[in-house]
């Protein structure tokens, strides 16, 4: 009895008989849909983890933790106590001791003029109302808050006196808003320090922050008190040119005539873009130089894919040129900075890979 055979594409044939096209069972092809399926599936997991351990939640509201104990500077190092705890401690100490923040060693960098206004009282700081918010480590306490602890006390951030480190960290900054006078008072400190050299230092902290050995795990748990000093440390450079731009004519802050103007106050939400909250849709700034100059601002920083500000120009830029005019600012994204790009383009062999896969498996199953 004659057999012969051939290979390919060719129909197998054993005999005499009819010849039968190589065909792959029902349930074989169900079972082979499957398996690439779940190696599909198990390629993208880790590289999904991959990507939002990188990059905070891009939310559109702010959320703080209020811890209702009160860190007290005591004998060089922190404490947190309870208003018991506290007022025992006011009724053994002679008198009350006063912080201030030295900025001898900044450089100014502003153009506006300081004034002769005396500060009245101690000047905001990051975290003055929720230092101890339940932080990783014994009691809440731990290697986080030791880190943080140690970078309100370091000489060179409080010479910088970062603004975006207290725009959604601190309490007394919210109430210093409400003052035209106090939140004058702020900002000149703020904009008198050197920003090239505080934007270096604060992307190193930011760097140093994200370690395992001080606030890692905290920021991949998105505590947070981490997550807000992630963002104004990073947002740093951005939210100073912002804070600290004048108007041409009176030489007055443009933020200070936002946060006390009552009759516009969608210009407040401007300096929220920084820090990765969008525009809301019924804010409508006004259309004049600042939000204009804010914009430009933002689009140059935005160049740095990795900013916040990238996530959230357009849409801003988009919606106020609806109110103000099509061409009053620009809503494209400059072309982005090398660096900036080369986490997106890491993940185009991955991606690559898995769709030729995809194809190569679909065909010889057909």
């Amino acid at each position: 009895m004659p057999t012969s055979y051939s290979f390919g594409r060719q129909s197998l044939r054993r005999g005499c008989g009819p010849s039968h096209p190589a065909t792959v069972s029902p349930y074989h092809k169900q079972w082979i849909y499957t398996a690439v399926i779940i190696l599909i599936i198990s390629c993208w997991i880790p590289l999904g983890a991959a990507i939002s351990l990188d990059d905070t939640p891009r939310s559109t509201e702010t959320t703080l933790l209020i811890d209702p104990r009160i860190p007290v500077f005591v004998d060089g190092h922190w404490q947190i106590m309870s208003e018991d705890e506290h007022r025992q401690l006011v009724r053994r100490q002679p008198g009350t001791e006063t912080f201030t923040i030295d900025v001898s060693a900044a450089t100014a960098t502003s153009s506006v003029q300081p004034t002769s206004t005396v500060a009245s009282g101690p000047l905001p700081t990051p975290f003055d109302g929720a230092l101890a918010s339940n932080f990783s480590g014994d009691d809440g306490g731990g290697t986080c808050l030791a880190f943080l602890t140690s970078v309100l006390a370091d000489p060179t951030f409080q010479a910088c006196y970062p603004i975006s480190m207290l725009l959604e960290g601190s309490v007394a900054f919210f109430q210093a808003m409400k003052n035209r006078v106090q939140i004058t008072q702020v900002l000149e400190v703020g904009c008198h320090a050197n920003k090239t050299t505080c934007t270096s230092f604060l992307k190193d902290l930011a760097e140093k922050l994200k370690s395992n050995d001080n606030c890692g795990e905290d920021f991949q748990k998105q505590n947070a008190v981490v997550v807000q000093a992630y963002k104004g440390m990073t947002a740093y450079e951005e939210i100073y040119g912002a804070t600290c731009l004048t108007e041409p004519e009176t030489s007055q802050y443009c933020f200070i005539n936002a946060v006390t103007n009552l009759t516009t106050a969608s210009n407040v939400y401007l300096y929220k873009l920084p820090l990765n909250s969008s525009l809301p849709k019924t804010a409508l700034p006004d259309c004049d130089f600042c939000t204009r100059e804010t914009m430009k601002i933002y689009q140059s920083a935005s160049a740095d894919r990795s900013k916040f500000i990238a996530n959230t120009y357009v849409k801003a830029a988009e919606q106020i040129d609806a109110e103000c005019g099509p061409t009053f600012v620009s809503a494209a994204l400059p072309d982005p900075l090398p660096g900036s790009a080369a986490a997106s383009m890491a993940q185009a062999p991955s991606l690559l890979l898995l769709s030729l896969l995809f194809v190569t498996v679909s065909r010889w199953i057909r």
